[in-house]
């Protein structure tokens, strides 16, 4: 039996793009996914999140389920567009007081919002200027983050600023599969970077000005490394923390080491290197505001074995398991990871998001099954015990997702929670793992 301490945090997470749809009610404006996905042809099927889940008139119904769950919080994120649709500072109140509803109901349903400020949801207004590729764009976000933690002080305690910075540079601008669909030079990519980097440095000291109480953090993700065997630890901790032209922007290091440790990483030589040292010393003390707490969204990782040389990833066998989405199942990096990640930076952490996307289905009893769920995260799981149990400071974790949903370029092809949503009528209808997942939360322990 795997055991968890007692005051660890369960809960599960959403986006606002991804659930909420209806974009533009109540005054609300269009996000630079609204724009992409009436794009033809860069959605799976042309699908689209005009209405997603229906969770801006259905929420109470997904808090009324997480709250028969037993979780403790719920990660979510405000749609930036749907607060200030103009891009001038003005602020929609009927947009705010959608977000007071679901606040108010967590907060009387005994779950604590963990509030997410930018889950990729750039307000289109903002991009037609730059967005960005542009520093007012992180000027403007500073100015939303501490207007929402004013709006929210005495009710919302935990923030994190962004959310995996890393796919909006890679998947947005550099393949652009993800919105706003560019494919920019490496130079460019890296000022997306920085401009994400002085966001959050802007963000976190208007929050702690509106709310000097307020617990403040970051989402990141990027690869993470797991030693073959125990003679590998070295290398795969050197495999985590490497440095490429080719491969930085789906990296931790690159977003946390400016944040945390005040630096870029060491690059010397590299056309990366030259970029970082454009940076200057005064943007540098922006960036470098230290997190109270960082969000670790994980959910696979490289073996990784010592050579002569350093190390190498090791190959994949043949029908090595995988997800629906053909992410390959590598529990041994929520154990390695996240130990690495607490080497390196030091602070109290979260898992953020951690799932798998499963090819659900309603049975013939009206029920969802999905055995592959239940035994995916009880492996994660169980690595992440060994973690703490080593000394990494988690202190919570938010499965991903709280209900299906709409899953960015992939469309409604994929299913990632622990509610299933029938589309057409909007059902919910909690898996198998729901109750997995509940007993897991009423216990804290996890049995094979």
């Amino acid at each position: 039996m795997i055991t968890f301490p007692k005051d660890f945090i369960w809960g599960a997470a959403s986006s606002a793009y991804q659930i909420e749809g209806h974009a533009t009610a109540d005054g609300g404006g269009r996000s630079i996914w609204d724009t992409f996905c009436h794009t033809p042809g860069k959605i799976l099927y042309d699908d689209h999140g005009d209405i997603a889940c229906d969770a801006y008139h259905r929420y109470a119904e997904d808090i009324a389920l997480l709250k028969e769950m037993g979780a403790k919080a719920y990660r979510f994120s405000t749609s930036w567009a749907r607060i200030e649709p103009g891009a001038d500072g003005v602020w929609n109140e009927s947009g705010l007081a959608y977000y007071d509803k679901v606040v108010d109901l967590c907060l009387a349903s005994g779950i604590t919002p963990y509030m997410t400020l930018y889950h990729w949801e750039l307000p289109q207004t903002y991009e037609d200027k730059g967005g960005w590729r542009v520093r007012e764009t992180a000027e403007a976000f500073g100015r939303f983050a501490g207007m929402m933690a004013a709006h929210f002080r005495g009710r919302v305690t935990h923030y994190f600023t962004l959310n995996e910075p890393q796919c909006t540079v890679s998947l947005g601008h550099e393949t652009g599969v993800h919105a706003p669909g560019m494919k920019i030079d490496q130079a460019g990519q890296f000022g997306v970077l920085v401009n994400q980097l002085l966001a959050h440095g802007y963000a976190m000291r208007a929050i702690k000005t509106a709310d000097p109480d307020a617990i403040v953090g970051i989402a990141s993700t990027g690869r993470l490394c797991y030693p073959e065997t125990d003679a590998d630890i070295d290398a795969a901790r050197a495999a985590t923390f490497a440095v490429s032209d080719d491969d930085w922007t789906f990296t931790h290091h690159w977003l946390l080491d400016p944040i945390c440790l005040g630096h870029f990483p060491e690059a010397e030589g590299t056309r990366l290197g030259a970029l970082a040292k454009s940076v200057s010393a005064e943007d540098l003390a922006i960036i470098h505001t230290v997190p109270d707490i960082l969000g670790y969204n994980i959910y696979n990782g490289h073996a990784v074995k010592f050579t002569a040389s350093g190390f190498e990833y090791v190959e994949r066998y043949p029908g090595f398991p995988r997800t629906a989405l053909k992410w390959p199942v590598t529990p041994e990096v929520l154990d390695w990871g996240v130990r690495f990640l607490q080497e390196r930076y030091g602070r109290p952490g979260y898992i953020t998001e951690n799932g798998l996307s499963c090819n659900d289905r309603i049975y013939l009893d009206g029920q969802v099954h999905d055995a592959e769920r239940i035994d995916f995260l009880a492996r994660y799981l169980a690595a992440l015990e060994r973690a703490i149990a080593h000394g990494a400071d988690i202190r919570g974790y938010f499965q991903w997702s709280l209900t299906d949903n709409f899953e960015w370029n992939a469309g409604y092809g994929e299913r990632f929670g622990l509610i299933y949503i029938d589309y057409p009528t909007g059902q919910r209808i909690p898996k198998d793992s729901f109750y997995w997942y509940q007993n897991v939360i009423r216990n804290g322990t996890i049995s094979f």
